[in-house]
């Protein structure tokens, strides 16, 4: 699996928590069904002014068509600034949302 990072940092005079928000809530839908994508988290981070938008994908092929030039330019308009994009790869993943396999109890 493979994480994406996509920061976008803004300062005191650019910020509009009101902006990311609404962007965060029209572009949600377009993600859900995407090929080779597991899971999208949208973040506000008021305190930072900072958008961070976490992706975690299957392999590494989708994100590296995905994240082409021409997406970070359109995010760098829809945004009002540009991100920063870090790609990671997942050493291990807890999904606590599904139900965990009941184990045997080991007799003592």
């Amino acid at each position: 699996m493979i994480g994406v990072t996509v920061t976008f940092q803004y300062d005191e005079e650019t910020y509009d928590r009101s902006r990311v928000a609404a962007i965060a809530e029209e572009a949600h839908p377009d993600f859900q069904g995407m090929p080779g994508l597991r899971f999208k988290m949208f973040t506000i981070d008021d305190k930072q002014r900072r958008a961070t938008n976490v992706y975690l994908w299957d392999d590494d092929e989708a994100p590296a068509s995905f994240f082409s030039d021409e997406l970070l330019e359109y995010a760098t308009g829809l945004y009002g600034v540009a991100p920063s994009v870090d790609v990671v790869e997942i050493a291990a993943f807890v999904d606590n949302a599904q139900p965990r396999e009941e184990t045997a109890s080991v007799p003592s």
